[in-house]
């Protein structure tokens, strides 16, 4: 069983027992979570699409830890103009458990 869930902006294929990144959410390691916007529901040969969403579909999580992600480098050049900028960022990510998947 499978299911597309769009969790702070990302649409995301998640299954039982997994662990995935997403953006930060609120909320400490251990919590549960519930995500009731489900775009789309597999099991075997059954789909289920919503209309956006499948009614009455969630899928429960928790959340395992908050932590940032790899560094990305922005690096602006102008050819022959002694323009050179460098910057970087990282983003805050939160990893998260898929408990359960209800339709």
């Amino acid at each position: 069983m499978y299911a597309i869930v769009h969790i702070s902006g990302v649409q995301t294929k998640v299954t039982p027992d997994t662990l995935f990144d997403v953006p930060r959410l609120a909320g400490e390691p251990g919590e549960k979570l519930k995500f009731d916007q489900v775009l789309l529901i597999g099991n075997g040969d059954k789909i289920s699409v919503g209309q956006p969403m499948v009614k009455g579909a969630t899928v429960s999580a928790e959340i395992v830890e908050h932590l940032r992600g790899e560094k990305v480098r922005i690096f602006k050049f102008k050819r022959r103009r002694a323009y050179r900028r460098r910057r970087g960022h990282r983003d805050d990510l939160t990893r998260i458990r898929v408990t359960s998947i209800s339709a």
